[in-house]
């Protein structure tokens, strides 16, 4: 393992120990909320699916070298829908 992924992980580990600690719906239900308020609100809501975007890549750069390639598609599809949704509320047509 490279020193970068080694440091990136360490960096990550309070982060991941805090929300390994949380109930398991909980996070689903806060990314949900985000993603909710976030094609809703008008203006500002791209930025809260930003923060989604964000967190969910950094959850699949922890994950990478133990998921399949299927895995790594899947999750890579997620983080490129969430990512239109953003661009879209970001640049809405008029």
């Amino acid at each position: 393992m490279s020193s970068l992924r080694e440091s990136f992980e360490r960096a990550s580990l309070p982060a991941v120990t805090w929300l390994n600690g949380l109930p398991r719906f909980l996070p689903f239900l806060v990314v949900l909320a985000l993603v909710v308020a976030g094609i809703f609100l008008p203006s500002p809501g791209w930025l809260l699916i930003g923060v989604v975007v964000l967190v969910l890549a950094w959850i699949l750069a922890l994950a990478w070298p133990r998921l399949t390639f299927t895995e790594q598609l899947m999750r890579l599809a997620v983080i490129g829908l969430m990512v239109a949704v953003m661009l879209t509320q970001a640049f809405p047509r008029t």
